[in-house]
Formats: structure tokens, sequence, C-alpha cells
């Protein structure tokens, strides 16, 4: 797949590298730890434990993923506040999906049938 794109530079970031474990219960979902680490693989206490949540939601359409950063400082945290997070990770979902939806609507045209939002095209008034 890199041959497809030979003038894009493809290189990982080397101070930017985690180490990550998964933790599930097999049932709701699955818990991410991405722990920092040096380019030699020791840890790095300087930044920040990383904790992601991920699920899925059952939907008319199929199942619809989630994947959420968790505020925790431990598993046993992070653990305490996955519902939470997956909830509140639904509610931007179903936000967005919204607004896709409402941006989708307004951009249709339909011949004959005027700019849309109803008015002429270029602004000004429709004189019957």
């Amino acid at each position: 797949m890199v041959d497809a794109l030979p003038d894009t530079e493809i290189e990982m970031e080397i101070n930017n590298l985690y180490r990550e474990e998964t933790y599930t219960d097999r049932r709701v979902g699955t818990l991410q730890i991405l722990t920092p680490v040096n380019v030699d693989g020791t840890t790095d206490g300087a930044r920040q434990t990383i904790y992601v949540g991920q699920t899925q939601i059952l939907t008319p359409a199929g199942a619809l993923p989630l994947n959420f950063e968790l505020e925790a400082s431990s598993l046993q945290e992070a653990i305490e506040k996955f519902g939470e997070g997956a909830k509140n990770a639904l509610a931007d979902t179903m936000q967005r999906l919204e607004e896709m939806r409402r941006e989708a609507a307004s951009s249709i045209i339909v011949p004959g049938g005027g700019a849309p939002g109803g008015g002429v095209p270029g602004g000004g008034l429709q004189v019957p």
C-alpha cells in the first residue's frame, strides 16, 4: 500500500511511543491502556498513561463502534468510569450524526425548486 503513495513520508514518531495493554470483560467492552515508553522500551514517566474505552452499540443499521478516552489514573478508576464514558461517547456520536444529517439535508437541491432554503439563488426576494 505504501507504493501507492510514493510522495508520502511514513514515519513513526520516535518521541511519541506507547506500549499497549488490553483488558476486557468479554461482555461489555475493552479497556486499552497506553503506557508511554522511550525508544528503548522503558517507561517514560514524564508523560501520562492514556486509558481508552471501546465498545459497540447495536443499532438498526448494525454495530456502531465507540472509542473514548477516560480520565483515570489506574485500571480500577478507568473501569469505574467506563459506563459514563460510553454514554458520553454515544451522545457525542449521535449529536455529530444529527449535524451531518442536517448538513446533508440542507445541501439537497431539487430540480426546478430554486435554491436550498426556498430563496432565490444569489439572494433577493421572489416575486409572484
